[in-house]
């Protein structure tokens, strides 16, 4: 019989250490330039290996209410970010920008609205703002006030950077990369155009498993933050599959553009250790990715207002924050402004295409390494990468003229019925036995220990007119059996004409495959083009010892 066991996980309150300072009422005035001098703390202490930390600086001299209604708060407010990057103050109506975070922050909603109120934009409640767990959820993890800012601060800069975009806030049960992955693909399978992601820790053998299994994302801009500790890199800013924020110093100057940048000295950059270099990435520093991609303000300095009711640390009302959590969701924001990425498209790849579409950060450091992966020059360098948003032509697909179009209905089970797959009893499953790639649903195929098969298929038409056709799907096989020599149960993947001829087996596989986590298989189909397929899985066990084969996040994309 299947084996399904519950793994219950435990929720990890993360205590951030901060010293604890008297209140100090909000200034006067629109902008940073008079928080030079103030004292500046880290919200979040360090990760646990496999976990991350927030990535937010709270600015330990402004805290509390406005003195009057006529008081703006202190920091840059949207009116000053949208400025800087030349971006719509109404644009993003329909799309989704997603925040993930470790953590409950009970009052994201009430704080929300009085940032939104403060600065004149549209309410953003029922059918614009939903928060739900990182399994997609209603029932709350565990509150946590330092992860409470965090999320304040994000929820804010979305705002500030896309005021007319809908905002999902996914909070994970705890800061283990595993825990925040999870929410990742829960923020994708609900439909964000983009997911950011406002945290890092240290880079591990580990993080290509968690590229493929929480990272991959293809049509949705996924962001990371690049980190506050100066020169190094941390995950999931290395992962290959997201665009790399890094940080600036935003001074309001008398020029036409009326702001100028240099690079922040606490902006995370350089070579990771695990991840492979991107196809777009062309600098020659670094053998293997490099860190950032792009940049936006990040200096406490020069921060950025955010409202947030829980106290922490004595402090709680209108707040001033930097970081490279704060650059993150403004990046995010600039995509969604941009319109959602076609499906199958890689948007960490679209500003390096659209380079002119960005302001080049040519000064300042975070380090001295003595090379580009450290200082700012003209073109790509570490700390600020390509530069920061100029409008939002960066953010989309060179010349607009990507057509990439998913052909299988129902790619991920998430409607919770087949159609228009056709199965076999029992196939569609939800349950945790075997967890899905992302979402609740799989396709669960066999694991009975018995004599048994199970199929799983669906027939889509590929045009004629296609220039490329790719099959993929994502793969977990479990088994009792012991043997290492031996396929004693086996599934095949197919693909049939209309009249039920098998016109080719890609893949096959069996109790050898067996694996922890998930695997992309991927195949080229443009041969078949012009014909109506059927894509079939066929799934057989033998009489004892269970073999699971379970598929997720299926796609026949075509160009």
């Amino acid at each position: 019989m299947r084996v399904r066991t519950l793994l219950l996980a435990t929720a990890v309150t993360l205590l951030a250490a901060l010293p604890a300072v008297p209140a100090a009422a909000a200034q006067e005035g629109s902008g940073a330039g008079r928080l030079h001098g103030h004292r500046h703390a880290k919200v979040c202490g360090a990760p646990k290996p496999h976990s991350a930390a927030c990535h937010a600086i709270v600015d330990l001299d402004v805290s509390g209410p406005l003195a009057s209604a006529a008081v703006t708060p202190s920091g840059y407010g949207p009116s000053d970010l949208q400025a800087a990057y030349s971006l719509s103050a109404s644009g993003g109506a329909g799309r989704t920008v997603a925040i993930v975070d470790a953590y409950d922050l009970p009052t994201a909603q009430n704080d929300l609205s009085a940032y939104r109120a403060q600065y004149g934009l549209p309410a953003c409640t029922s059918g614009c703002f939903t928060k739900v767990n990182q399994t997609g959820g209603s029932t709350r993890p565990a509150a946590n006030a330092s992860w409470g800012q965090e999320i304040a601060l994000d929820l804010d800069m979305v705002s500030a950077a896309c005021p007319g975009c809908k905002i999902l806030l996914v909070e994970a049960n705890s800061p283990s990369m595993t825990d925040l992955g999870t929410a990742v693909n829960t923020a994708v399978r609900l439909g964000a155009a983009a997911v950011s992601n406002s945290y890092g820790g240290s880079e591990s053998a580990s993080d290509t498993s968690y590229d493929t299994s929480y990272f991959n994302h293809p049509g949705v801009a996924i962001t990371a933050s690049s980190g506050d500790n100066g020169y190094g890199v941390e995950y999931p800013a290395a992962s290959r599959y997201v665009t790399a924020v890094g940080g600036t110093s935003l001074t309001r100057t008398s020029t036409t553009r009326g702001f100028s940048e240099t690079a922040w000295s606490g902006a995370g950059s350089g070579c990771s250790g695990y991840d492979p270099k991107p196809s777009w990435q062309h600098d020659t520093g670094c053998a293997k990715r490099s860190v950032a991609d792009v940049a936006a303000v990040a200096d406490p300095k020069t921060g950025v207002a955010v409202y947030d009711s829980t106290p922490s640390n004595s402090q709680s009302g209108w707040l001033v924050f930097g970081g490279t959590s704060a650059a993150s969701p403004i990046v995010a924001g600039a995509y969604a402004q941009a319109g959602a990425p076609a499906a199958g498209s890689t948007p960490a790849s679209f500003p390096y295409a659209n380079t002119a579409a960005l302001y080049d950060v040519i000064s300042g450091s975070n380090g001295t390494c003595g090379t580009y992966l450290c200082t700012a020059r003209a073109g790509y360098d570490g700390p600020t990468g390509l530069g920061t948003p100029k409008g939002t032509a960066a953010f989309t697909s060179a010349g607009g003229t990507t057509t990439t179009k998913q052909l299988l209905g129902n790619p991920g089970f998430e409607t919770g019925t087949p159609s228009p797959w056709t199965t076999s009893s029992g196939v569609l499953d939800n349950t945790t036995g075997e967890p899905a790639h992302s979402g609740s649903w799989k396709a669960w195929m066999d694991g009975y220990g018995t004599a048994h098969t199970d199929a799983l298929a669906q027939t889509v038409t590929v045009p004629s007119t296609v220039t490329s056709a790719t099959l993929s799907f994502w793969l977990h096989v479990d088994t009792a059996e012991t043997t290492t020599s031996t396929a004693y149960d086996k599934m095949s993947v197919q693909l049939l004409n209309s009249s039920g001829t098998v016109l080719a087996t890609l893949g096959t596989y069996s109790n050898l495959s067996a694996a922890s986590g998930y695997t992309q298989k991927s195949f080229n189909v443009a041969a078949y083009k012009g014909q109506a397929l059927t894509v079939r899985f066929t799934a057989s066990e033998d009489s004892s010892q269970q073999t699971s084969f379970v598929v997720d996040d299926n796609a026949l994309t075509t160009q």
